[in-house]
């Protein structure tokens, strides 16, 4: 079992030694933005012909924008997990969506990018969704203040009864009366609130983790009329719970593209009001922004019957949300840093969501934990232009009621989806990256890499079998 006080007391070290590096003053605000289910081609800066997206789309131009960033799942629960730990998800037990009132959760033991800020001076906030728990209001689970953040203003898997007025929104652990006004605006209005009342001399960490363009959708007017040329009949909004009535479901049917690309549009509207706060104080010039999708998106290709209407466009990559293909992977990712990133750089270098926390770490001077497999590395000389080292990183995630593709492993150009007994042949798995990689086959490029992937594939289980032991040994049920 993981000693917290063990922990504790490495992090207090690790931090002095930080502390080394970074003279007072000199450590970055921090905002970072994760949205839901956003795909690589849904924003006209990557490519997108109808969308428009010019918050995000100014981003890019004043920072960089990364073509090659790969989200840590495919799904929203484990990528968070990663994102949060820096730890390929399976390790921490977060193997697939938490749903509600399950008793899954990401573990007290697992330290987060929120808990290393923290201790290194950063004031902490959660603004949106979390999804790191079956129950925010849960005084048995770890919340978000239990969690490196000094607080939380959100909801977890998804809102009810949808965008506008949503009823699931918890504060500090308590569930607020039915909030009036739609989702993106709310986290925009929160996230502005928190920054204005916080204390001006000590460096922010603000984690606005919005809920669009996640399925079921319904939108301000103004955006819905923006896009109507390309919605067929009246828009009716479906309540999420709606999967319980199927009353409700007989309204939810085709209606085109229009209400999807009118939520991302009013995303982007909410995302740059909190940017443009930030420069009208003055502290955009000191702010690390990172902005990056959970996962793939519900392209037209639908799985559920809430995820009618979505739209997404993966850039023409294969696959999408649950699939660890590319489509369901890799994502659009932008940094902006003025003054240590150049303005309209683009960076092809393989980087992962889980690469977030030790760059951000290292950005702040803040420590990584040494007590434990860390599988993000700091990529900040990708900003400059320099190349990365190579390595092999790890995906998985088990669907098996679309795909009996659970793994896939990537090295430099080369990549392998695996089932959980290995490729389904030696000769036409290996795709080369970056292609649509849906028709090409190839040869394996070595022997070697099937006893690698085979080595890799063993090792994922038997960590996953001891994280499960020690999950019951805590007492939780292992997911």
């Amino acid at each position: 079992m993981i000693d917290g006080k063990r922990v504790a007391a490495g992090l207090s070290a690790m931090l002095a030694l930080c502390s080394l590096t970074l003279q007072a003053g000199e450590q970055p605000n921090i905002l970072l933005i994760y949205v839901d289910d956003l795909g690589y081609g849904d924003l006209s800066s990557y490519g997108h012909p109808v969308i428009e997206t010019p918050n995000l789309d100014r981003l890019a131009a004043r920072g960089i924008k990364l073509t090659n960033y790969c989200a840590p799942a495919a799904l929203c629960s484990p990528s968070r997990a990663g994102l949060m730990t820096g730890r390929m998800p399976y390790r921490t037990c977060i193997r697939s969506h938490i749903a509600g009132g399950s008793g899954t959760f990401l573990a007290r033991e697992e330290v987060t990018l929120a808990e290393s800020l923290r201790a290194a001076g950063y004031a902490t906030a959660l603004i949106g969704k979390w999804h790191l728990t079956s129950d925010l209001g849960s005084d048995t689970e770890p919340q978000p203040l239990d969690q490196g953040f000094d607080y939380a203003y959100g909801h977890d898997a998804f809102q009810i009864p949808m965008n506008r007025n949503p009823m699931n929104i918890y504060r500090n652990g308590v569930q607020l009366p039915q909030q009036e006004g739609f989702i993106g605006a709310l986290y925009a209005d929160e996230a502005i609130a928190w920054l204005r009342r916080r204390h001006a001399s000590q460096p922010f960490f603000l984690y606005l983790s919005m809920a669009e363009p996640h399925t079921t959708i319904e939108n301000p007017a103004t955006f819905n009329e923006k896009y109507a040329r390309l919605t067929n009949g009246p828009v009716v909004p479906i309540p999420s719970a709606a999967r319980l009535d199927s009353a409700f479901k007989q309204l939810l049917v085709p209606r085109g593209p229009g209400e999807y690309y009118a939520n991302i549009a009013s995303m982007d509207k909410q995302i740059g009001r909190v940017l443009d706060w930030l420069d009208a104080e003055g502290l955009g010039q000191n702010t690390v922004v990172v902005f990056a999708s959970d996962n793939g998106p519900v392209t037209e290709n639908w799985f559920h019957w809430w995820e009618v209407n979505a739209h997404g466009s993966t850039g023409g990559l294969r696959g999408r949300k649950h699939l660890v293909y590319e489509g369901g992977i890799k994502v659009p990712a932008i940094i902006r840093y003025p003054g240590r990133i150049e303005a309209g750089t683009v960076s092809d270098e393989l980087i992962v969501g889980t690469d977030i926390f030790p760059t951000l770490a290292a950005m702040a001077g803040a420590a990584v934990p040494t007590d434990r497999p860390i599988d993000g590395i700091d990529v900040s000389r990708a900003f400059a232009g320099e190349a990365l080292c190579a390595r092999t990183v790890a995906w998985g995630l088990p669907f098996p009621s679309v795909s009996d593709l659970e793994y896939a492993f990537r090295q430099g150009d080369w990549k392998i989806c695996s089932t959980v007994n290995g490729p389904r042949t030696s000769s036409t798995t290996w795709r080369r990256i970056p292609s649509s990689w849906s028709t090409c086959s190839m040869q394996n490029p070595s022997a070697r890499w099937r006893c690698r992937l085979h080595s890799r594939r063993s090792s994922a289980r038997c960590h996953l079998e001891s994280e499960r032991r020690l999950q019951r040994a805590l007492g939780r049920r292992p997911r």
